[in-house]
Formats: structure tokens, C-alpha cells, sequence
């Protein structure tokens, strides 16, 4: 089956930077919309960014400037580059995708989660 597979995680102080894979592997036979959300303790998950097939991004309005998403379609990988991290950008970092295996309606696909922690 597909799976999606997150990296990049760590601990930094506020300003510093991280940058986030999540490679997706499998049966796929097409991937449509790739991209990033996060969820902190006690709060609802919300999207960060998202990137098309064709690489048109957007961005939630709190990352917009500091934070790229891309992707390699010929590795199946998104990438988050995230500069100038501040305290609230702690959370858990979700890659998420919409994949088809087979010619059809795609399927939504989450990753593990990697754990972001920016505090001095």
C-alpha cells in the first residue's frame, strides 16, 4: 500500500531552521496535491502549506515569508524548508497527499507526524 514517510524534525532555537521530506512510496499511480499541516497541544490540526502537481503553493498567513514548500515529482517527496522559527511553530508536522493507485478519484494519505520544537 502507499505510505507517506516524514523527516526532518528536531529541536532549534527561535530564528533557526528545519526542513522537512516526506517521501511517499507504493502502489502510486498518480500523486495530485501534496502538503503540510500541524497540530499543537490542545489545538486543532490546520494546514501550513500546500503545493499542486504542477507546483503552485500556498501558504497559511502565519508561515507566509518564512516558510517553502516544494516537491520532486520524479522522487514523490515534499519538502517544507522552514526559516526564522518562532516559539509557535512548535507542534507535530503532518505530510499529507491525495494519491491515486489506480485511474480513479484519489485517496487522502497522512504521514506519522514529526515533532517540531523551537524553544531557546
Amino acid at each position: 500500500q502507499v505510505q507517506l514517510v516524514e523527516s526532518g524534525g528536531g529541536l532549534v532555537q527561535p530564528g533557526e531552521s528545519l526542513r522537512l521530506s516526506c517521501a511517499a512510496s507504493g502502489r502510486i499511480f498518480s500523486i495530485n496535491e501534496m502538503g503540510w499541516y500541524r497540530q499543537a497541544p490542545g489545538r486543532q490540526r490546520e494546514l501550513v502549506a500546500s503545493i499542486t502537481s504542477g507546483g503552485k503553493p500556498q501558504y497559511a498567513d502565519s508561515v507566509k515569508g518564512r516558510f517553502t514548500i516544494s516537491r520532486d515529482n520524479a522522487k514523490n517527496t515534499v519538502y517544507l524548508q522552514m526559516n526564522s522559527l518562532k516559539p509557535e511553530d512548535t507542534a507535530v508536522y503532518y505530510c499529507n497527499a491525495l494519491i491515486k493507485v489506480r485511474i480513479g478519484a484519489p485517496s487522502n494519505y497522512w504521514g506519522q507526524g514529526t515533532q517540531v520544537t523551537v524553544s531557546s
